[in-house]
Formats: structure tokens, C-alpha cells, sequence
């Protein structure tokens, strides 16, 4: 009769812990919950792009590096930042104003893997940065729509290009957009309207709270299908002021302003660093980066 009771005491108990296990597993975050935060540095590099990604962990990744004498500056930028390693760098396409501070970055910090759409150049800018790529050892990764970011703690997936024998080395953009909880982020580097209208017919998900204006405001990107298609609630134009080429053009700003977006510049805001806790963003630029960058 004791042994009888024990076993349904037993048994109760087993039941009990099974039920509150479950219970509990139920309340566990999902993994799309964010641990800590992700800072976007938008660096101002003049007519030119040079974006940082620095999670709370220290994971860093770069987007282009300006142009060629903008490299020195760059690094610098990225010291100050605490930078010791970038577990990628993404070469957006082969113009110098985005690739040429690239081979003094990769000559100066460790790089695990570089992210580059399937085009060349016969520049000098170019060959030197394909040589530094190879002297690094890191691993060489096509970028193209559909490839993920393999970067653990950031969660991102490239959009674009969606093709290949493009006349203009624009249209080979690495577009790539990354999320961080419930916001995301839209990167574009100089896809026209060639690579918008494609990424438009893939039927991806191009929506995204923060929006990297494409070609620097130029009048040849930033389609109004696409810009609804995206329907950000931010925008950040990487530019230079007084530039020879209007950037940015007028009807983009208007388009932008029309539809509510409020927009950042280099060129009137300096360096611009976006803050991300997965459920909001804040933006930091002139004074208000004192307490973000070392000085």
C-alpha cells in the first residue's frame, strides 16, 4: 500500500515538472529578440559611402570605405570605435568612391570574409583592393539576392543585384537589408533604377525603417515605386557639400519630403550614428555624438 502511494506521489511530481516546463518554455524570446544593441555609423567620407555596423558585443562589419584618401581616416574612425576585427566588409561595387579607402582597411584589421557583387574594374583602385583581398586570406563571398550575411548576432539578406551584364557598375550595388528586432535597415550603395525595378518584380520584402538613399541622392535611383515599396520612416544621404554633381537631386528630396521621411545628410549633419534596441532608433549627430564617439 506505502509503495502504491510513493508511486503516485512519484508520478504527481513527474507530471507537475512536465507541466511547468512546458509552461515555461512557452515565455522563452524568440531569437529574433535583440541582446544589447546595434550602432550604424553612417561616416562622413564627403562624396563617397562608408558605412559601420558595431553590435554591443563588439561584431563589427563595414560597408565601403570612400575613396582612396579617405582609407587613413577611415581606420582611424574604426580604432576610436574600439574595432579590433571585422567579421565582414561588403564592397558594394567597384567605383573608387566606395572601394578605394578599402585595401588600407583590410591592411590594417583582421578580416574574416569579404561580401562583393560578380563585377571588375581594370582601375588601379580596384586591382588594389582585389590584392589586399588576397594578401588577407579572408574568405571571398559573392553578393547577390537571395545570399544571407553570415555574421553571427546580425541578421541580414541581400536583395540585389538580382542580374548580371549591367552597362553601368552601379546596377551591380550589393543591396542588403538588415534587421534588428522589429526595425530594419536598408542599404543601397549606388543601385539605379535599373536594380530597383528588379528588386521590385523579386517580390522580396524591400520595407525597412531606415533607408540608405541610393547614389547619394542622385536623381537616378530612389524611384517613386520604389520609395513607397520601402516606405521608410527615415533617410540618410551620404554627400558631399557643394559637389559637382548636384547630389542630392532636387525631385529625390521632394519625394522624400512628400512622403513624410525625415531625412539626414553628411553633408549638413557630419557623421550620423543610428542606435538600434530592436524596438526603436535614435540618431546622433553633431553635438549629441559626444557621447557616443571617444574624443
Amino acid at each position: 500500500m506505502r509503495k502504491s502511494k510513493l508511486l503516485w506521489v512519484v508520478l504527481l511530481v513527474f507530471i507537475t515538472l512536465l507541466a511547468v516546463s512546458c509552461t515555461s518554455s512557452s515565455l522563452i524570446p524568440a531569437s529574433s529578440t535583440v541582446n544589447g544593441t546595434l550602432q550604424v555609423h553612417y561616416i562622413d567620407v564627403g562624396q563617397a559611402d562608408s558605412i559601420l555596423l558595431k553590435a554591443s558585443d563588439g561584431t563589427a562589419v563595414l560597408i565601403d570605405a570612400g575613396n582612396n584618401p579617405d582609407g587613413p581616416d577611415v581606420v582611424n574612425y574604426l580604432k576610436s570605435q574600439q574595432v579590433k576585427e571585422l567579421a565582414a566588409v561588403i564592397a558594394t561595387h567597384p567605383h573608387e568612391d566606395h572601394i578605394g579607402g578599402l585595401d588600407t582597411i583590410i591592411k590594417n584589421f583582421p578580416v574574416k570574409a569579404v561580401y562583393m557583387p560578380n563585377a571588375s574594374s581594370t582601375t588601379k583602385t580596384f586591382e588594389e583592393f582585389i590584392s589586399a583581398v588576397k594578401a588577407s586570406g579572408a574568405k571571398r563571398i559573392q553578393a547577390k539576392a537571395g545570399v544571407s550575411l553570415d555574421v553571427p548576432g546580425l541578421t541580414g539578406r541581400f536583395l540585389a543585384p538580382n542580374g548580371s551584364g549591367y552597362e553601368d557598375l552601379n546596377n551591380y550595388s550589393a543591396v542588403l537589408r538588415l534587421t534588428c528586432g522589429k526595425i530594419t535597415f536598408l542599404f543601397t550603395g549606388d543601385a539605379e533604377d535599373i536594380s530597383e525595378k528588379e528588386m521590385l518584380s523579386s517580390g522580396q520584402d524591400l520595407k525597412a525603417n531606415v533607408l540608405k538613399v541610393g547614389h547619394h541622392g542622385s536623381d537616378t535611383s530612389t524611384t517613386s515605386s520604389f520609395l513607397k515599396a520601402v516606405s521608410p520612416q527615415y533617410a540618410i544621404i551620404s554627400v558631399e557639400s557643394g559637389n559637382d554633381y548636384g547630389h542630392p537631386a532636387d525631385s529625390v528630396l521632394s519625394s522624400l519630403s512628400g512622403a513624410g521621411i525625415q531625412v539626414f545628410r553628411t553633408d549638413k549633419n557630419g557623421t550620423i550614428v543610428v542606435t538600434c534596441d530592436g524596438e526603436s532608433v535614435t540618431f546622433a549627430v553633431g553635438e549629441s555624438l559626444r557621447n557616443i564617439l571617444p574624443t
